[in-house]
């Protein structure tokens, strides 16, 4: 299979050199760009990137003016890197289209989970099987067994199931499950995930102790 190309654009050197290391070992074909103009140029010659990992402050262009420009012509998915973790800024950057918003410092690992989550989501990376714990999920088939035994979860429980095990180990809002599983337009009560969550833990029987409840913000899923 053709590998998948990534832009990287950050004016940091070492903080491009970081994440393009940890995206080649896992096997991403990687594009740099040192400021917003060099990235648009990137993207126009580059019509197959899969994804932008992008910084908000850069010379010549910043970051939102990069999301702006591209998004004139691509809804390719946009990861936004920021040393600010301004409520505003991530408003901002949801209502330009940007899919995901990640503030520095951050682990390059989970910036990469990530990185595969949303290519998965945008139907991009291959829908393999997951395996964890006992946990068995069938992507292509909207499967799920436990210890080999099937079990029935509705389209929304298997989503959330699916989000919670490709983020294993990071800490989700609620804020954050709903505009991954039920998207940015959904504009019903956060506590709707509470109301899931407690289904789907009744049906991961004694798995279900791997979902984390995070008191006052939301949940992680941790074997």
């Amino acid at each position: 299979m053709e590998k998948l190309k990534i832009l990287v654009v950050d004016d940091e050197a070492r903080m491009r050199k970081l994440v393009k290391d940890f995206l080649i070992k896992s096997k991403f074909d990687v594009l740099e760009a040192g400021d917003g103009e060099e990235a648009v140029d990137q993207f126009y010659e580059n019509k197959d990137v899969a994804l932008i990992i992008l910084d908000v402050m850069m010379p010549k262009m910043d970051g939102w003016e990069v999301v702006r420009e591209i998004r004139k012509y691509s809804q390719v998915p946009i990861i936004m890197l920021t040393a600010k973790s301004d409520e505003k800024d991530e408003l901002l950057g949801f209502e330009l289209g940007v899919d995901e918003y990640i503030s520095k410092p951050f682990s390059p690992k989970i910036l990469v989970a990530r990185v595969e989550a949303i290519l998965r989501r945008t139907n991009q990376l291959d829908d393999g099987d997951i395996e964890v714990g006992g946990i068995y999920i069938n992507q292509s088939a909207h499967e799920v067994k436990i210890d080999g035994e099937p079990i029935e979860l509705s389209f929304k429980e298997f989503e959330l199931l699916t989000y919670f095990v490709t983020n294993q180990g990071v800490a989700l809002s609620r804020e954050r499950i709903l505009n991954n599983v039920w998207n940015y337009d959904y504009f019903g009560d956060a506590r709707t995930i509470d109301t899931h969550v407690k289904k789907l833990r009744s049906k991961l029987g004694k798995k279900g102790e791997y979902i984390k409840t995070i008191w006052g913000m939301g949940y992680k899923f941790e074997v």
